[in-house]
């Protein structure tokens, strides 16, 4: 019994296991034949057969016989031809040359789950030794089988723990007692800054184990990924943490909609004041461009102060165009698309920015190239673009280490394309940071500076005309930026 019983693995399938019993008994008694009929749910399925080429294992008729052992409730011994002819199984056994069968059922936790029926070809009864042999092995066969379901029900829960931790989208670390990863899910795995992410994420891995109660932390990384941070304590029986999960969610895609969002409300408040600086500002604005109109009609071309009233005209003019581009820019109006100048483009911007550029003693040199075709599209727009490049230069060349602070103007046609390209000798972009400039909200100035918004509505702007933004730039040397726009119409 022993020697049978430690052959009895549990990691073993029912028919391996069996077929290992079956070799063993059949050395210490005569058994010619042996199934396992399993009672699971009201459904009965052949389990084993022994041997195996006596039977196919999907044979169903094993019924009647398995119910009549369950209802007598104790082994029963019966010649094959005493069966009656209704019991399916009895051409089967005569097939076998079976002629004398055992069955023993199998309860567990007072329920009926199969039963063992034994086969002889001879018509020698099993004696008294031997029944009592077989119960005993019954009892540890039912053992087995209770102990096979539970494991395998084990198994099977672990199994889905398992595939549900793995295909968790988020990332989740557990950690040991020395700080040390225990174990991670395939996000985890597969994210490339894994280790930067666990070095910012250390110190209130330390402090759950200290506290031992759940905390958060929010973790912005250098790439400008942003994660929110959960810890949970592991606990066994004695309350004891003897692990910590954390759980890391990429927010960064919430955090930028957030912040889009705070600055949509910024621009509706500034539409709001825009409107009303446009409405204080359009009536005087009227009688000074009214007024300057009437002189210059009676004011005389060779007369001095004509170049003085159409000096008042022009800035009454851009006035206007700086309230009507505001109101423009808050309201997020749609531009119409018509024919325009690149060149005159250019000349509009550095109208706005040239006093600035000056003022802060920056040297423009501008290189407009003669007679470019006219683009189709929206001029302001196209202007909204260069203003930004200018500001980002003037910036750049601000925090630069050159002596003389320059910005090259340049404009030019190349294939099928119009481009403007903006030069400077200024502070340059590090090289990991170029792939995120056109990020939104990516910024290195200061907040009071820069919302990080400008390049990335530029390419927006640039993309609506089916071009594109070029920057080439070399850390503490200088940067270019060039906006590409194609001659093909819209």
């Amino acid at each position: 019994m022993n020697d049978i019983t430690n052959s009895i693995h549990i990691n073993l399938n029912i028919e391996e296991m069996l077929h290992q019993v079956m070799g063993r008994l059949g050395q210490l008694m005569v058994i010619d034949n042996c199934h396992l009929i399993l009672l699971k749910d009201n459904q009965t399925s052949l389990i084993h057969i022994y041997p195996l080429k006596s039977c196919e294992q999907q044979d169903a008729g094993w019924t009647a016989l398995h119910e009549l052992a369950l209802l007598e409730g104790s082994i029963i011994q019966k010649h094959v031809s005493t069966l009656p002819s209704l019991y399916k199984e009895k051409e089967k056994l005569l097939s076998l040359d079976i002629h004398i069968i055992l069955m023993m059922p199998l309860y567990c936790h007072e329920k009926g789950i199969g039963v063992l029926l034994f086969g002889r070809k001879d018509l020698e009864d099993w004696d008294e030794e031997e029944l009592g042999f077989l119960r005993k092995l019954s009892n540890q066969i039912t053992i087995m089988l209770e102990k096979t379901h539970l494991f395998n029900e084990l198994l099977h829960s672990q199994q889905k723990w398992v595939e549900t931790f793995k295909a968790i989208e988020d990332i989740i670390v557990i950690f040991n007692q020395n700080l040390e990863v225990e174990q991670c899910n395939d996000s985890a795995i597969e994210f490339t800054s894994l280790e930067s992410l666990l070095t910012a994420a250390h110190s209130l891995i330390q402090s759950t184990f200290v506290t031992q109660t759940p905390n958060f932390k929010e973790i912005h990384l250098t790439n400008d990924l942003i994660f929110d941070m959960q810890t949970y304590p592991i606990q066994n029986r004695d309350m004891h943490v003897y692990g910590v999960i954390a759980y890391f969610k990429n927010v960064t895609k919430k955090r930028n909609m957030e912040a889009q969002l705070l600055h949509s409300g910024k621009l509706a408040a500034i539409g709001e004041m825009a409107a009303g600086i446009a409405h204080e500002l359009n009536s005087p604005l009227t009688a000074i461009l009214g007024n300057s109109q009437i002189l210059l009609r009676n004011s005389p071309s060779e007369n001095t102060d004509t170049i003085l009233l159409q000096d008042i005209k022009n800035c009454g003019d851009r006035c206007k165009e700086i309230i009507k581009s505001l109101l423009t820019f808050s309201r997020q109006n749609e531009y119409s698309f018509t024919y325009y100048s690149l060149n005159e483009a250019v000349n509009q911007v550095l109208n706005l920015l040239k006093f600035q550029l000056e003022k802060n003693r920056i040297t423009l040199q501008l290189s407009l190239m003669n007679d470019l075709p006219l683009l189709k599209g929206s001029q302001p727009q196209i202007e909204q673009i260069i203003i930004n490049l200018l500001l980002n230069a003037r910036d750049a060349v601000d925090m630069g280490k050159a002596e003389k602070k320059r910005i090259i103007i340049e404009t030019y046609a190349e294939e099928d394309y119009l481009a403007v390209k903006v030069r400077d000798n200024g502070i340059g972009i590090a090289p990991e940071r170029i792939p995120l400039i056109f990020h939104p909200f990516h910024t290195t100035k200061d907040m009071e500076k820069g919302t990080g918004l400008g390049l990335s509505v530029s390419l927006g702007i640039a993309k609506d005309h089916n071009g594109t933004i070029e920057v080439k730039s070399s850390y503490e040397k200088g940067s270019s930026f060039i906006l590409k726009l194609p001659l093909i119409g819209l």
